[in-house]
């Protein structure tokens, strides 16, 4: 069975934000953000979008705001603004469910172990469309990070 290879990408900025909401709000003490599942009422209704690089886009876009905040609260605990280029590799599975999520650190300009962590945590606890081929899709996502003022 042929794989469809989908490449979407997003930056990080107000409009971002814009669409996907507010940010959450930071955890104190430097802790790592955490990866909580948005309730199943909040967001795109995976179960009514088709399976396209728009709604994958629509669904990242949704959660972008999490990745915003483990950016952010690695920029408060270093006191520092270092903007980068995180690219991310991972699976999506026939439930529509994330698996194999990591950071591609050779092309990613960010190296910080914590951030890659918390991205991660992020990318796993998404849902997205379910693929009406039943076929896990290999998907490659760019983030590009900076402050938002």
């Amino acid at each position: 069975m042929k794989r469809a290879f989908l490449s979407v990408v997003v930056l990080s900025s107000a409009v971002a934000l814009a669409q996907g909401g507010a940010p959450a709000k930071k955890p104190s003490g430097g802790k790592p953000a955490q990866a909580t599942a948005p309730a199943k009422s909040e967001g795109p209704d995976v179960d009514r979008l088709p399976f396209t690089p728009d709604s994958i886009r629509q669904v990242v876009t949704y959660h972008q705001p999490r990745i915003q905040e483990c950016y952010e609260d690695l920029m408060a605990e270093k006191d520092q603004k270092v903007e980068g280029r995180l690219m991310t590799n991972f699976t999506i599975d026939a439930n529509g469910l994330v698996k194999g999520a990591k950071v591609v650190k050779k092309s990613s300009t960010l190296k910080d172990a914590n951030l890659h962590d918390c991205v991660v945590a992020v990318l796993s606890s998404m849902t997205f469309p379910k693929p009406p081929d039943g076929a896990d899709h290999p998907i490659e996502y760019p983030f590009n990070l900076k402050a938002i003022e």
